[in-house]
């Protein structure tokens, strides 16, 4: 395993489990049902491991801008879970 494949790999384990954290704490926040919160999670993550799987070699060329955009993402989600809790 290549030394950019290893770090693009574990920077999606980090990013997705910050992501998984941001939206957890949203369904907090609106009152989500845990259960379908959870049932819904797992889906998400199994299609996400699925596709990084299948996908990881095909766009290893533009890593770069994926990186930017799941972290411009985890950003925007961040805020916005943020300001929702501090409204209430």
């Amino acid at each position: 395993m290549s030394m950019a494949l290893s770090i693009g790999l574990i920077s999606l384990i980090i990013f997705g489990n910050i992501e998984n954290l941001i939206l957890a704490s949203q369904g907090v926040v609106k009152a989500a049902n845990p259960l379908k919160l959870a049932i819904f999670s797992l889906i998400f993550v199994t299609c996400w491991l699925i596709i990084g799987t299948v996908c990881t070699q095909q766009l290893e060329t533009y890593g770069i801008y994926i990186e930017f955009i799941g972290g411009l993402a985890i950003f925007i989600l961040g805020i916005q879970s943020m300001l929702e809790a501090v409204r209430g």
